[in-house]
């Protein structure tokens, strides 16, 4: 038994499979976009920030509008405190779907 043991292990590494052979498209150009996303920041005393810049929060919008321009797949990174609650998140995320961009939510990491 022993001997079939190693006669199959010795084939079956001879007679691997080729691995996929893929044919992946080409680019015309050879540089990469670097997306930079806004940091959308909320205190626990609700003072929003766009990049570290204070905006009210009626000019909120119009803000974002002006940072977001002509990007094809603009991106906010939202940094809201956790007493903050949770209809002042909705409202932001209600912005970010009227305007198409996609919000990311920062978290912490818990320590214990």
């Amino acid at each position: 038994m022993f001997f079939l043991l190693l006669f199959f292990l010795i084939t079956s590494t001879l007679a691997t499979p080729n691995v996929l052979k893929l044919l992946l498209p080409n680019s015309k150009t050879s540089s990469q976009s670097i997306k930079h996303p806004m940091v959308i920041s909320v205190t626990g005393d609700l003072q929003y920030a766009v990049n570290n810049t204070p905006v009210p929060m009626e000019q909120l919008e119009p803000t974002i509008k002006g940072i977001i321009g002509t990007q094809t797949d603009p991106t906010a990174l939202l940094k809201i405190d956790k007493t903050v609650q949770l209809q002042n998140l909705v409202q932001l995320l209600d912005i970010g779907n009227r305007n198409k961009i996609k919000m990311v939510l920062a978290t912490s990491t818990s320590k214990k």
